[in-house]
């Protein structure tokens, strides 16, 4: 895997909708299979995309379940309905970076990310509870739309982990 090259950018609130769910991540469908649904209640209800769809990451165990969320960017705030809901991603310093290539390989990078971070001296805004990740924001956003590009080795997804301040 080539070196990574992340930057840090400072990031405005976000208004966003999402549908929230609770997975292992040998089960990440249960929840990757809701960004459909949200998007079409989105156009449903004539909501327009700020930006592209992400997964928020509230908590992170790998051994277990991890609280995550289906969202999506929205220009305006609409009435909240069933398991969907709306809120503010926080603004702040992120460290960025976009990977060209397989959802996949999201792991080796999420690896060199943190690493960087660390020889960085930068902080995650992040605690952790039990052994258990609790994420300020930690977000995978999918800037390729699969209906235009159905090759999952050529997808653009960009990383942003909030930074403590």
């Amino acid at each position: 895997m080539p070196e990574i090259q992340p930057a840090v950018v400072r990031r405005e609130e976000q208004l966003y909708a999402f549908i929230r769910g609770s997975v292992r991540m040998d089960s990440f469908e249960a929840i990757a299979d809701r960004l459909p649904e949200l998007v079409g209640w989105l156009a449903d209800h004539e909501v327009a995309f700020a930006d592209a769809p992400f997964f928020r990451f509230n908590t992170v165990d790998m051994q277990g379940e991890s609280v995550v969320e289906a969202g999506v960017p929205v220009v305006s705030a609409p009435e909240p309905e069933g398991d969907i809901g709306i809120a503010m991603l926080p603004a702040g310093r992120y460290a960025t970076h976009t990977h060209v290539g397989h959802p996949d390989q999201l792991f080796g990078v999420i690896t060199e990310l943190r690493a960087w971070a660390e020889r960085e001296g930068l902080e995650w805004d992040m605690t952790y509870v039990d052994g258990v990740e609790h994420w300020a924001c930690r977000l995978e956003s999918y800037k390729t739309d699969p209906r235009q590009e159905p090759d999952m080795s050529k997808w653009e997804i960009e990383l942003a982990f909030r930074l403590a301040d």
